[in-house]
């Protein structure tokens, strides 16, 4: 959705991208990337003869495709792939990219790099389609993006010169998506593939919507940029920053600019008036439907040939959903498959950019990306495209936050987890004991708060002129001091505590409403002692940090189904349950563990207004204040539920 880490074309063109950008949860306003470097561009002349081909597929329609190839022809090479909508860019045998590989070790090594426009965009032929749904069982001239890398691969073996007839499959973001797809009726020659923060369902989990609740800055902003006619090789979606709020001589503040917005189905008949489709299709679509469905490519992962290392940040705001489920619809469905996981503490495509050793005010006290790069997907790519190497029988590499050091798991989450619940108690306790039965008192037996959507929570203390990439990690002291947000913390822990896996929030609630978002926000605090950092940049005050771990959304309508929304009874006591994604966290002894929960989360995601309605097409004078209680009784024990880690698990 955020459409930085979307126009990676590759690993070498991510790094590009991202070091120009500095922060990957931002709009675009960099299309083009930064001026390619003359003494890398002339470095890449002179080791790579570049190729440009246009591919035909099954039905006739071609695809233009860019291929370096090494101009030492001492050995055959692999083929390393990457297809992208976002423009292969530059055109023409003679302008050549900066970079070809994530890192030095693959021009070392030696590849053959290829990189295509996919169907529909730039100078590739056809008609684009978001999100193109896979068709099982495809006749005659039938295609989908499975299709696709099939033919790509298959005209690539057979014309590309000096390759050794082995292809692997990677991208980032869009281009993880079309990674997962070719896992899909893969082509034999095609041996490695690491879909990479891929978007995966837009409805559930995704970009768009969390548990139906409708991702509402950086929708708006990506669709902006992406979502435009964008053939031919200088075509750009263009798009403003943050829905166009950038003016000159000034700093808007995205928290009052996305109240002053308007209804989304207004904004979706503009764009669409304006040459885009994309929003409308989501307004006119607000459950999760056959259309919707059809779109997440988690079904037909099955059967898996090739080998695949899947890839995701802890701190993604995008999709890390997608890269956990990629794996675990692998695991369940293709549990044959040589199927690895990889998570670190990274925002959306971190893993390309920088050293990946801090992200605001927290450190991680290693050069994380670096080592991916090194010691993990290099050698992947090595072993099964070459034969270097040994397997690794590593699963999961995961990354512990608190202590800042690799895992390796034979699964994910770990075998031997054991389940621990904490339960919500009055005066914002939280405990490992359920509440007690007691005299019957309703004063204590809930909490409550007022939900306004006219002054929904912020997502950060500070203000903004787009969504901060570093939120993910963000202080959450200022939330604690708002009366519409709840916080509950256990006891200073006397050891640590190490959780991995989902987070599972159990609530009973009511709302005076029809209809509520329920936010949960899984929090580390920490002593009151804690040093500073020194050198200390941001001027972080790190005594009793409460620093974000997790958060997760429920719109409150979908709580039993996506496919068929419900009205909540006002005042109604009513279970609310889901899950947090997963975590990989030891809180130390001296911390505290922190639950918030809260019914807004402004502008991450939309305001929902507390009628039951299409939320998309609400009108300002629908929007309504309500009381919101959450229960901690003995017969209505809110909790929430982890996965705890034995201390001698993990490598």
């Amino acid at each position: 959705m955020t459409p930085i880490p979307r126009f990676f074309v590759s690993r070498s063109a991510a790094l590009a991208a991202l070091l120009f950008v500095g922060a990957l949860c931002q709009t675009v306003a960099l299309a083009q990337g930064p001026a390619p470097d003359p003494a890398q561009v002339a470095e890449t002349k002179a080791r790579y003869t570049k190729y440009e081909y246009k591919i035909p597929m099954r039905d006739g329609v071609k695809l233009f495709t860019a291929v370096y190839v090494p101009k030492d022809q001492s050995q055959k090479y692999p083929m390393l792939m990457t297809r992208t909508p976002y423009s292969v860019r530059p055109y023409g045998e003679d302008q050549y990219r900066s970079r070809l590989g994530q890192s030095s070790h693959y021009d070392k090594s030696g590849y053959i790099f290829v990189f295509q426009d996919v169907r529909g965009c730039h100078m590739s032929e056809g008609k684009f389609v978001n999100i193109r749904p896979y068709i099982p069982n495809k006749k005659d001239k039938e295609i989908d993006e499975s299709s696709d890398t099939y033919d790509t691969i298959d005209w690539l073996i057979k014309h590309v010169p000096n390759n050794n007839g082995n292809v692997g499959l990677m991208g980032i973001s869009y281009p993880g998506f079309y990674s997962s797809c070719g896992l899909v009726d893969a082509h034999p020659a095609l041996k490695a593939v690491s879909p990479q923060a891929p978007v995966t369902d837009w409805f559930v989990g995704d970009d768009y919507h969390h548990n139906g609740a409708f991702i509402l800055a950086d929708s708006i902003n990506f669709l902006e940029f992406f979502d435009r006619p964008q053939r031919g090789a200088a075509a750009n979606r263009g798009g403003g920053r943050m829905g166009g709020m950038r003016r000159e001589g000034s700093r808007p503040d995205v928290y009052n600019h996305y109240l002053t917005l308007g209804r989304l189905d207004t904004i979706a008949e503009r764009q669409a008036r304006g040459g885009t489709g994309f929003l409308k299709d989501l307004v006119d679509h607000p459950n999760y439907d056959e259309w919707w469905k059809a779109r997440t490519i988690l079904p037909h992962l099955k059967h898996v040939k090739p080998a695949v290392l899947t890839v995701g940040g802890w701190y993604d705001c995008e999709d890390l959903w997608g890269a956990i489920q990629v794996y675990e619809s692998i695991e369940r469905q293709s549990p044959e498959t040589v199927n690895r996981l990889v998570m670190g503490p990274w925002i959306h495509g971190g893993w390309a950019r920088g050293d990946g050793s801090k992200l605001g005010d927290v450190t991680f006290n290693d050069k994380t990306a670096e080592y991916y790069a090194e010691h993990i997907e290099f050698p992947f790519f090595e072993y099964y495209l070459k034969g270097k190497g040994k397997p690794d029988k590593t699963e999961a590499y995961v990354f512990e936050t608190g202590t800042n050091v690799w895992r390796g798991y034979a699964t994910w989450p770990p075998k031997g987890v054991k389940p621990k619940s904490f339960y919500f108690q009055e005066g914002g306790k939280l405990t490992e004991k359920a509440p007690a039965a007691g005299p019957h008192n309703t004063d204590k037996e809930s909490d409550e708060y007022v939900s306004d959507p006219a002054h929904p929570v912020p997502y950060i203390e500070r203000i903004t002129d787009t969504i901060a990439r570093d939120y993910m990690t963000a202080d959450q002291r200022f939330a604690s001091r708002r009366s519409d947000v709840l916080t509950y913390k256990t006891p200073v822990l006397e050891e640590d505590l190490t959780i991995a896996g989902p987070v599972q929030a159990n609530l009973i609630v009511s709302t005076s409403g029809t209809d509520s978002d329920y936010v949960v926000k899984l929090i580390d605090v920490y002593p009151d002692d804690y040093p500073n950092p020194d050198p200390n940049p941001t001027r972080a005050s790190m005594g009793g940090y409460e620093q974000l771990l997790r958060a997760e959304v429920m719109r409150g309508k979908f709580r039993d189904s996506y496919e068929k929304p419900q009205a909540f009874e006002p005042n109604k006591p009513t279970p609310v349950k889901f899950a947090l994604n997963d975590v990989l966290h030891t809180f130390r002894a001296g911390h505290r563990l922190m639950i918030q929960v809260q019914s807004s989360w402004f502008p991450v995601i939309d305001r929902n207004p507390q009628v039951f309605t299409d939320i998309y097409s609400a009108k300002e004078s629908q929007y309504k204040k309500a009381t919101e209680r959450l229960y901690h009784t003995p017969e209505q024990p809110s909790h929430i539920s982890v996965l705890v880690v034995p201390a001698h698990l993990g490598s």
